[in-house]
């Protein structure tokens, strides 16, 4: 099941970030890549964890607040067995949750830094 035409991709943002929240997931940031024109999804929302249980525990929390908030599911989950980086793809957002070392290493906000960046300040 994908996304409802009502949940807009403003609307999954939300309760990606709200499903982070709820488990303490940390820097949290917004990629919004609506006016890159080479971009394949709306946004791009980024935080860590500081273990891999804590990683899956944030991966697990932004489904379940996705899934009762506007009954969509990830078209595909990555990293889930290391969970180093576990990739949540909703398609019109995509959720990347990370250890510290591992997003330092990625960097997607320097890769997209053409995006417009909004920092959610931790809880």
């Amino acid at each position: 099941m994908h996304t409802k035409p009502d949940a807009s991709s403003e609307l999954v943002t939300k309760f990606v970030v709200d499903g982070l929240q709820n488990v303490k997931g940390e820097n949290i940031t917004i990629l919004d890549l609506r006016n890159i024109e080479t971009a394949v999804t709306d946004f791009f929302v980024i935080a860590e964890g500081n273990s891999s249980t804590q990683v899956n525990a944030l991966a697990e929390s932004v489904h379940k607040s996705v899934r009762e908030s506007v009954g969509d599911r990830p078209w595909h989950v990555e990293g889930r067995s290391n969970a180093e980086w576990v990739l949540m793809d909703y398609v019109n957002v995509v959720v990347h949750v990370f250890q510290k070392g591992i997003r330092e290493f990625y960097d997607l906000e320097g890769l997209w830094g053409d995006a417009e960046i909004t920092t959610i300040e931790n809880l």
